[in-house]
């Protein structure tokens, strides 16, 4: 089957398009790409749609990509003609201008994210959530199936689409980190993100100030910034064993994890953090991390008793089974193994399995 990967995503930044290419031409597609990345990210995205005024800049650079993008297509489309045009993710724009240049062909879209759903986790109300929902149905009556990560994300689907629910999974590179890591002798944890509620990073501060009390041989590694980032560096104040680490180059940030003994998941109690399953859970599997995140149904069908999971938004809880796994070397390395054998079935070629089926429906 001849597939193309459209759009302006952004495969270091956001992997999910590339382990469903990858995938696909693991399992023996042609795949192709027509790939011209915006060079924004999701929160600069969300942003942008929650404030009109930056909205011009967004057009004027998406116009750019797209006349690109088009030139790109027709190119590739004379050697290499798609029986399926994928979306990648973040694609709410870029799915209409797919349907414009093949309109004949069936187009899927990574739906990785609702648009209005992330908007008003972050904090968006009224009139913008409104605004950013109408967009999220315009972007859906564009395609002809909807891939999503979870079943609960499938269900805010409106009835008339179509929708198909992929693991998020994890690339190659986490697999090749975790295989090749070394940990030191005193036990740690890592957390990364965007520090949104979802993620709920002053939780994981109150859990490492209890934990450390307890086991003060944790050392605890946090990545990122953004909204929380101020609240978390706040309740840990100068611990010394907490190292914050402001950015991270994608290309390392799997061995950074893969040298930790524990990646932390996410612990917010929202109703976006109930819907999903972090890239993060995946890829600390991938990379042969013991999974401590939260007890929610996703999360829950998608780890089975190999992760750990805690109630949404308990720090006590988190805190106790970051002591109970961090204890001794023995635990952790128990934990671990069973966490990295649950990885292997997140691989690319093994999550596209239903992907595979459902494109030769399409295509036929």
């Amino acid at each position: 089957m001849r597939v193309l990967g459209f759009g302006t995503y952004e495969r270091a930044k956001h992997p999910r398009v590339g382990i469903l290419l990858d995938g696909l031409r693991q399992r023996g597609h042609d795949v192709a790409e027509a790939n011209r990345p915006l060079g924004l990210s999701t929160a600069e995205r969300v942003t942008m749609l929650q404030q009109p005024w930056r909205l011009p800049l967004l057009v004027l650079r998406l116009l750019a990509r797209w006349t690109s993008l088009a030139v790109a297509s027709r190119r590739t489309a004379r050697s290499h003609r798609p029986d399926v045009v994928i979306v990648g993710y973040l694609g709410h724009f870029d799915v209409v201008l797919a349907r414009l240049l093949f309109p004949r062909t069936p187009i899927v879209l990574d739906h990785l994210i609702f648009a209005a759903d992330t908007a008003q986790d972050r904090g968006a109300r009224g009139l913008r959530v409104r605004l950013l929902g109408l967009l999220d149905r315009l972007a859906l009556a564009c395609c002809d199936l909807a891939v999503v990560d979870t079943e609960e994300h499938r269900a805010l689907l409106p009835r008339r689409i179509r929708g198909l629910v992929v693991p998020v999974g994890a690339t190659s590179e986490w697999y090749a980190a975790g295989h090749d890591a070394s940990q030191d002798a005193s036990p740690s944890a890592v957390f990364f993100g965007l520090f949104t509620p979802l993620q709920g990073a002053p939780v994981i501060a109150e859990a490492v100030r209890s934990a450390r009390q307890r086991l003060p041989e944790l050392q605890v590694t946090m990545v990122g910034t953004g909204q929380d980032y101020p609240e978390a560096r706040r309740i840990l104040a100068d611990d010394e064993a907490v190292t914050w680490v402001d950015w991270v180059d994608p290309a390392d940030l799997p061995g950074l994890v893969a040298r930790h003994d524990v990646c932390l998941g996410i612990f917010g109690d929202s109703h976006k953090a109930r819907r999903v399953v972090p890239n993060k859970v995946y890829e600390g599997l991938a990379a042969g991390c013991a999974v401590i995140t939260s007890d929610t149904p996703p999360q829950r069908r998608a780890l089975g008793d190999d992760g750990v999971l805690v109630p949404p938004a308990d720090s006590r809880a988190l805190a106790d089974a970051l002591v109970a796994i961090a204890r001794d070397r023995e635990t952790l390395q128990r934990a671990r193994a069973a966490c990295a054998a649950k990885g292997a079935s997140f691989r690319a070629e093994r999550v596209v399995e239903p992907l595979e089926a459902a494109l030769r429906s399409l295509a036929a």
